[in-house]
């Protein structure tokens, strides 16, 4: 088990002066308010940067330089928290298959947790971009479960559970997981790949989701979009980088790295996106 360093700071940026106890409803809570205070992005890969996957490292970079990460780091940081606070809680992996058939064999690519309370097993994820969850998920059952958000639903078929999301009147598979025990390389393996290999989707691209009350804000490279319960998504196209960058600031509540190659970055976003059309 991996300790924070910093659990105190980690919990006022969630709201609570004090730990609070280890029962579903703080897990519905926690998990509700991560995904609103700790946006999803992938600022590092876009820049070609290295993703280190220590705690300490993700700890730094999430809670004392104020940006946000993908999954190796965020529910990292989550289920070191969730084990402080005494949850019985380990990580697991999927392979995403969002955008693809429900039953493709992509790589395994999604870090996410497992808790179990009183004898009754959930899924928690904090860092799945624009579709994230936002409340834990009964993992032994198939009927739809209300979230915060959207329902979502659960479905085995030979020892892999399927995720969906129902997205107006349609279920989509998000991804594909199980319940094998992970080591620290497992997850440096699948960090490894997304982070630097050609074909990942987040090397060089631009990624980042943060949730609020009643919707979603999503970014993919210069397309911002808002996604609401209750009416049609809003979507725009980005026309500069300072107002890519001030979005990312101010939307997504990223402190941007001073690194000069962001903007650079961001520059050769909005280029290719205009070249498109």
């Amino acid at each position: 088990m991996h300790t924070l360093t910093d659990s105190r700071l980690y919990l006022q940026r969630l709201g609570y002066a004090s730990p609070p106890p280890p029962t579903l409803q703080t897990l519905r809570d926690l998990q509700l308010r991560h995904v609103c205070s700790f946006a999803f992005e992938s600022l590092s890969t876009l820049m070609h940067a290295p993703v280190p996957i220590d705690l300490p490292s993700v700890e730094r970079k999430v809670l004392h330089e104020g940006r946000g990460g993908y999954c190796y780091e965020l529910n990292q940081l989550f289920l070191a928290l969730l084990q402080e606070l005494g949850f019985d809680a380990r990580g697991i992996t999927g392979r995403v298959v969002i955008g693809g058939p429900p039953d493709a064999h992509t790589g395994r690519t999604h870090r996410l947790s497992l808790v179990t309370l009183d004898g009754v097993r959930y899924i928690t994820d904090v860092g799945f971009g624009g579709m994230v969850p936002s409340s834990p998920l009964q993992l032994d059952t198939d009927a739809p479960q209300v979230t915060a958000h959207e329902p979502y639903r659960l479905t085995l078929k030979q020892g892999s559970y399927t995720l969906w999301a129902q997205v107006g009147e349609e279920w989509r598979g998000l991804y594909v997981f199980d319940l094998q025990t992970q080591a620290d390389i497992d997850y440096e393996i699948g960090n490894w790949y997304v982070s630097t290999h050609p074909g990942s989707p987040f090397v060089g691209q631009l990624k980042a989701a943060l949730l609020a009350p009643g919707r979603r804000h999503t970014l993919a490279n210069a397309r911002y979009a808002v996604h609401y319960l209750d009416r049609p998504s809003e979507k725009r196209k980005l026309e500069s980088a300072d107002e890519l960058l001030t979005l990312l600031r101010d939307t997504f509540g990223i402190c941007l790295p001073a690194q000069p190659q962001l903007r650079e970055a961001v520059e050769h976003l909005i280029r290719a996106d205009l070249e498109e059309y």
